[in-house]
């Protein structure tokens, strides 16, 4: 805010107003000092909102309002990290755990049941919150190739 103010730049001033009105916001009615994830979680919130406003601006056909709801998106995005993109997400930790268990065919990745657990995405050292774990294991799943089903005497199949 101290750097904006100098050069004038009021639409950006008025959005960095707004980010900190609505962090203080949550303070006072949460009654505690808001962390960095908490503060991350009120820009997202935020960011979520005029996404959500720019679709409806962009129906309405009012392109004037939908620009300036951009505008605050890309400021408000300047406070959040930058976001992983899907191969630092999903195929790095699924190649890493592979690569540990030196696996070369399904047999390996079995006998260690390593890569199933340890191919969840990390972000440095800690996991990331993944909520789509259905391309790991599709991801997982074409490394190797399916086992055909086993028959009992009946003519069943098992598990």
């Amino acid at each position: 805010m101290k750097t904006t103010l100098p050069v004038g730049d009021k639409r950006r001033l008025d959005i960095i107003r707004l980010i900190l009105a609505a962090i203080k916001q949550r303070e006072v009615g949460e009654r505690i000092a808001l962390g960095d994830t908490q503060i991350l979680a009120v820009l997202d919130k935020l960011v979520k909102q005029r996404r959500d406003a720019i679709k409806q601006y962009t129906k309405a056909k009012r392109q004037d309002l939908a620009e300036q709801e951009a505008y605050e998106v890309g400021v408000c995005r300047e406070y959040l990290p930058a976001a992983l993109d899907e191969d630092e997400l999903v195929v790095a930790p699924i190649d890493e755990a592979i690569a540990a268990v030196a696996a070369a065919s399904v047999k390996d990745i079995g006998k260690k049941s390593w890569v199933g657990p340890n191919s969840r995405p990390r972000v440095g050292r800690t996991w990331a919150p993944s909520t789509d774990w259905s391309r790991n294991a599709s991801r997982a799943s074409s490394y190797s190739r399916r086992v055909p089903r086993r028959r009992c005497t009946n003519g069943s199949e098992l598990g």
